[in-house]
């Protein structure tokens, strides 16, 4: 009995199903069992299905130990409403399943659900201002494009730096970045950054890009409190006073008593069931209709927690900050409540962390249509954010940092040196044409060597340099152009040939140490006597 892990990817509440499904009529034991004085064969009591479905649920690293019997009943429901199971007469199609010894079998056929086909979302192609971009208005086809055809000189210019001389330079800036840019730029970078978390090569069946509102996450990120909770500018879609205020005392218990409440037996319970009360009855779910999939799709990734956390804080801050803050405030109570002891028992039924996630996982997190596992979904997402939720929540500051400083790049000034790129002089104008890989590898490797060359002989031919001036600017090339140098000078006999040495001038004969050279020798006197 083993339920293999589905991660991350379009239709992943779908692709749960039809595991689930398999799993179950592959594996589900089956005998004969006899009901009013006749035998049935191969099949099982309501009690059987929901203890070995209930296992196989608990198991899975997909939903996890925290699945109860309750949602067991409540998944095996649908599996009577959709043909999955039927009873031994035959009849399904109505959700009259209950934990007890009533008879059902599989019917010979159960179709897997099929994938839905979602419409392409047509996607927006996102401009920024470049350097020497055109005047809004203008035509952007057939735009001209300056000729590659560079003599030695311009070669010299462009790579003085090499050869130790920087020539003077000037400052072009960019055209300024509007609101628009910036907000595309975080919206662009934002869903990049969680479609790499994803390992997805495409976000178009996990969300519609179009509803995402880049001025969501903006806010989300800057507009925050010390605590990191979402300040709103409307405060008409604040928490309404009475609702944040029963929040406050159930997360501050049992300091109630000094907010002068009046205390009774079962207040505590009266709290909580007001605050559920109010999310209970929210028209969307915090994480919104449209997002659904993009948080089911995340829950794959919860054998990698670190992966997870990161891909739920993006995901987090696609939210309306109105929801964002929300979400805040309700995951800081349940926290605070599961972890404070001295709480009374909310619930007779359940135990408190039990009953946060029942009550509030619905409102969390749903689907505007029928999916037949939300509910074990939501309550898988809800448990990993109670545990996590001040990471979650938090903005991802590797995120934030590479857009602010791409932000600031655009609005970088460029620096532009004489004759590169602009002091050419523009024939006709031509347009881009393609080329084959042969003549583009061609052009790569010999297209510069060529002027690199002129520009080397140049420095060789040089007759205003000095021999120390030249054998200077020939090394700084060396080391910039090995090949092109090399190709010149291959061997060091002619590099040599180019600084020939001068002829040594013979030492001058020291004419002093001879008295009358021409004299002739003339015998001493011996000390014979």
């Amino acid at each position: 009995m083993e339920h293999r892990i589905v991660g991350p990817g379009p239709y992943r509440a779908t692709r749960l199903w039809n595991e689930t499904v398999e799993l179950f009529r592959t594996k589900m034991p089956l005998r004969k069992h006899r009901c009013r004085f006749k035998s049935y064969e191969r099949c099982f009591t309501a009690a059987e299905a929901v203890d070995w479905l209930h296992e196989l649920l608990r198991r899975s690293q997909n939903f996890g130990p925290e699945v109860t019997r309750k949602q067991t009943v409540q998944l095996l429901k649908k599996f009577l409403k959709n043909h999955v199971i039927e009873d031994i007469k035959g009849k399904w199609g109505q959700e009259d399943f209950e934990d007890n010894r009533h008879l059902y079998r599989f019917p010979p056929s159960s179709p897997l659900r099929p994938y839905p086909k979602r419409p392409p979302y047509q996607k927006d192609v996102i401009k920024f201002p470049e350097w020497d971009d055109p005047l809004p208005g203008t035509s952007q086809e057939n735009i001209p494009v300056r000729p590659v055809v560079m003599n030695s000189e311009m070669w010299y210019k462009r790579h003085s730096i090499a050869i130790g001389e920087v020539p003077a330079c000037r400052l072009v800036h960019r055209r300024q970045l509007t609101e628009a840019n910036v907000e595309e730029l975080w919206k662009t970078m934002t869903l990049s950054y969680l479609q790499k978390i994803l390992g997805l090569d495409s976000l178009e069946e996990v969300l519609n890009v179009n509803l995402v509102n880049s001025k969501f996450i903006i806010h989300n990120v800057y507009s925050v409190s010390n605590q990191g909770v979402v300040i709103l500018d409307d405060k008409s879609k604040e928490l309404p006073h009475w609702v944040l205020s029963a929040m406050k005392c159930l997360a501050n218990w049992p300091n109630c008593s000094d907010l002068k409440q009046p205390m009774y037996l079962g207040f505590e319970k009266d709290v909580f069931k007001t605050i559920a009360d109010y999310y209970g009855h929210l028209k969307e779910p915090l994480l919104t209709f449209h997002l659904f999939d993009a948080f089911v799709s995340v829950l794959g990734l919860l054998q990698k927690e670190k992966m997870a956390i990161e891909a739920f804080q993006v995901c987090c801050l696609l939210l309306p900050p109105e929801n964002r803050r929300k979400l805040q405030l309700l995951m800081r109570m349940m926290a605070r409540i599961c972890l404070n002891k001295e709480m009374p028992p909310l619930c007779d039924g359940f135990g408190t962390r039990t009953l946060m996630v029942q009550t509030f996982s619905h409102c969390i997190l749903c689907s505007k249509d029928e999916v037949d596992l939300d509910d074990l979904l939501a309550a898988r997402l809800v448990t990993f954010l109670m545990d996590n939720y001040q990471e979650i929540l938090k903005v991802p500051l590797a995120l934030q940092t590479s857009i602010e400083e791409r932000v600031a790049h655009l609005r970088r000034v460029q620096i532009k040196y004489p004759g590169a790129d602009m002091d050419i002089t523009l024939s006709a104008p031509s347009f881009c044409r393609q080329i084959s890989p042969e003549e583009f590898e061609y052009q790569r490797v010999y297209g510069s060597q060529e002027p690199l060359a002129a520009l080397l002989e140049e420095v060789i031919t040089d007759a205003k340099l000095s021999s120390k001036e030249k054998k200077k600017k020939l090394k700084q090339f060396q080391k910039s152009y090995p090949e092109v140098y090399q190709e010149r000078f291959p061997t060091p006999e002619s590099e040599a040939l180019l600084f020939p040495e001068k002829p040594k001038a013979k030492p001058q004969l020291l004419m002093w140490a001879l008295k009358n050279p021409f004299q002739p020798f003339q015998r001493t006197r011996s000390f014979r006597m």
